[in-house]
């Protein structure tokens, strides 16, 4: 492999920009490919370190690009644009790519392989279906305090109360409210049929996964939770420790220091807030459950909560939980609950 030439490459749907950099930072060429000439352009280079944003259609290029012998990093674009001088345009963003590539200082987004892709895929889709039905139950709450009628939140109180308002004649809906209550209403119960399939699916992975069952012998870790971390964290050797991979998440306190002034603030939210919620629910199910346990866990959050306050004990737990699963994932390990005494 080429230790000495490193490849800043732009995707775009048609155009792709491609710049290489010697070892001394200076090009020594640009180019501007198709989609379908890009690939057989660089099977022909020697192999070398090719960087790449973390977006759209990056990790299959990724895949591709390994199997021609190269070595491929992917970078979260907000990370790059650092890098980036002069204006923005295709050549000047492969460059800040081939740039930070040869800087070293940009920890970058594990390339995940199709079995990973998959998994995310039924994340994401869960997601989007699971914001969908929230806001159309919202939108049915709306509709119906609009004729007087209140409904309590939750799923099951809608589920309940939706058949019981129809079949009411007195509670002074019109002929058309009611219409389109029961439209929507049953648009409803199709995103939560979908949503259970999503679960359906979640849960077979978890089970097939020898990663994710791991990641459930955790607590607060359940199918969902723990398919979440896993696509997110993909191997986890793109973090050299634990405490890297809850940073990552925006899990640690944020700092505003000056001078040798050190000043904590609250947490710092970086990365994916989707997952960092995840986690976070997971951790506030431990707290929930932990008054009166016995075990070494149980013991240490109880007595941070006493000590720090219940939201303060829940970003600390969900922190630790990532760190647990750092391990599980990047070491291969099991969870092991530690005996009394041990906890600090």
């Amino acid at each position: 492999m080429n230790q000495h030439t490193v490849i800043g490459l732009d995707l775009a749907k048609s155009s792709n920009a491609v710049v290489a950099l010697s070892a001394q930072g200076r090009e020594l060429w640009r180019k501007t490919l198709t989609r379908s000439k890009l690939l057989p352009f660089l099977a022909q280079q020697q192999p070398c370190l090719i960087a790449l944003e973390a977006c759209s259609g990056a990790h299959h290029v990724a895949r591709q690009l390994q199997q021609q012998g190269h070595q491929v990093v992917l970078y979260p674009p907000a990370h790059v644009k650092a890098y980036l001088r002069g204006q923005k345009n295709d050549y000047n963003d492969a460059l800040a790519l081939a740039e930070a590539a040869q800087h070293g200082r940009i920890r970058p987004v594990a390339v995940k392989t199709v079995e990973q892709q998959d998994a995310l895929l039924i994340v994401q889709q869960r997601r989007q279906l699971k914001e969908e039905q929230t806001r159309l139950g919202n939108r049915i709450r709306a509709l119906l305090a609009e004729r007087g009628v209140v409904l309590p939140q939750g799923v099951a109180a809608l589920r309940r109360g939706i058949p019981r308002i129809l079949e009411d004649a007195e509670n002074g809906l019109s002929i058309t409210a009611r219409q389109l209550l029961e439209r929507v209403y049953q648009r409803y119960l199709v995103l939560l049929d979908e949503l259970a399939w999503y679960d359906t699916q979640l849960q077979c992975h978890a089970r097939e996964d020898a990663t994710c069952r791991r990641l459930c012998e955790m607590p607060g870790m359940g199918p969902i939770v723990a398919s979440v971390l896993q696509g997110w964290m993909g191997d986890g050797r793109q973090f050299a420790r634990g405490r890297d991979a809850s940073a990552a998440l925006g899990l640690v306190p944020k700092q505003y220091s000056t001078g040798g002034r050190d000043v904590l603030l609250g947490i710092s939210k970086r990365g994916d807030r989707y997952v960092r919620s995840q986690v976070v629910n997971g951790a506030q199910a431990v707290l929930r459950c932990a008054e009166g346990k016995e075990d070494t866990l149980s013991r240490w959050v109880m007595r941070l909560k006493a000590r720090a306050g219940h939201n303060k004990t829940v970003i600390a737990l969900a922190n630790k939980l990532v760190r647990i699963a750092w391990v599980i994932v990047a070491r291969g390990e099991r969870y092991r609950p530690q005996p009394i005494g041990c906890h600090g």
